[in-house]
C-alpha cells in the first residue's frame, strides 16, 4: 500500500503534514477523527519518490479491535517505515510522552513484527510549543534511540529535513512486504458479495491507486512472471469493475496503477 505510514492520535497534524509534503489533499478540520480512510500521497525529491499514507488516528484498544483498530493497524503493517507524529505542544491537554507510549503499545500488542518496524518521530506543532516542551520530549525520544525531528506542518518548518531523513532511511530498507492472507479460489471469489468487493480508485501525481482489501489474498497467489496468472488477475480487475472505473477516470495507456505493493502500467 505505501512505503511510509504516518501514525499518531487524532488531531496531531498527520493530514496537514501529508498535504504539505505531497500532492495529497485530505480534508483537514479542527476536530477528532477527520480521517476515516487512509490518504495516500506521492512524495518526490529529485529523482526519488515514495508513497506516504496518512493512517487514520489510532485509539487506545485499537489492537484489541476497538473502533476500527484492526483495519487501521493492517494499513500500518504494510508500510516499511513508520513516522510517528506527536503534538508536542499539548494544546489539547494531552501529554505527548503518554501519547507516544500508548500508540506504540497498540502497535506492539497487534504485532511483535510491527513493533520492530523502523520509526522516525516527528514532533509537530513546534510553532505552538515552548522550548521547554520541545526539549523535554526530544530528550525522551532520543533516550529510546529514535530519530527526532522538530516540525510544524502548518508553517512547513522542518518538513524538508524530515522527508530527507525518510528517503535516506528507505534506501536502507527491503521492499514492502507482500500482504499475506488466506488464498481465495475462483469459486470463493465469485461468491463474494458486492460489499466485500468494494474498492476505491484515487489519482495521486498521475498514479492511479486502487484500494480494495479483498484484492490482497488474490495478489498473494498471482505470479507476475506467469502469463496465465496475469490473465486471471486482469479478469478479476475487469469483473470487479475496477478497470471500468479506471477508464471512467480517464486512464491512458502506460499510466501507472498501484495496488498494494504491486505497480503496473495500464494497457488497453
Amino acid at each position: 500500500m505505501a512505503d511510509v505510514g504516518l501514525v499518531g492520535f487524532p488531531n496531531v497534524g498527520k493530514s496537514s503534514l501529508i498535504s504539505v509534503v505531497s500532492a495529497a489533499k485530505p480534508e483537514i478540520a479542527n476536530y477528532h477523527f477527520t480521517t476515516i480512510t487512509p490518504v495516500l500521497g506521492v512524495v518526490k525529491r529529485g529523482e526519488k519518490s515514495f508513497v506516504m499514507a496518512d493512517i487514520p488516528g489510532l485509539i487506545e484498544g485499537a489492537s484489541e479491535g476497538v473502533g476500527l483498530g484492526h483495519e487501521f493497524l493492517r494499513h500500518v503493517e504494510r508500510c516499511r517505515l513508520i513516522v510517528h507524529v506527536v503534538d508536542v505542544s499539548g494544546i489539547e491537554g494531552r501529554d505527548p510522552k503518554e501519547d507516544f507510549d500508548k500508540i506504540n503499545h497498540e502497535l506492539a500488542n497487534f504485532s511483535e513484527e510491527l513493533a520492530e518496524r523502523p520509526q522516525i518521530v516527528a514532533a509537530n506543532k513546534c510553532d505552538l510549543a515552548t522550548e521547554e516542551q520541545i526539549s523535554a520530549f526530544e530528550e525522551f525520544v532520543k533516550a529510546k534511540e529514535l530519530p527526532f525531528f522538530r516540525i510544524s506542518a502548518a508553517t512547513t518548518q522542518g518538513t524538508d529535513a524530515l522527508i530527507d531523513a525518510v528517503i535516506t532511511k528507505l534506501d536502507t530498507l527491503p521492499p514492502v512486504k507482500r500482504y499475506e492472507a488466506q488464498q481465495l479460489t475462483l469459486e470463493e471469489l465469485a461468491a463474494l458479495d458486492e460489499q466485500k468487493r468494494s474498492f476505491t480508485v484515487t489519482k495521486q501525481d498521475g498514479v492511479y491507486i486502487v484500494d480494495a482489501e479483498w484484492l490482497a489474498p488474490i495478489l498473494s497467489v498471482v505470479n507476475m512472471e506467469d502469463y496465465e496468472s496475469l490473465q486471471y488477475f486482469q479478469r478479476v480487475l475487469r469483473s470487479s469493475g475496477i478497470i471500468d472505473e479506471l477508464e471512467r477516470q480517464g486512464i491512458q495507456d502506460d499510466d501507472l496503477v498501484s495496488v498494494f505493493d504491486f505497480e503496473f502500467s495500464y494497457v488497453r
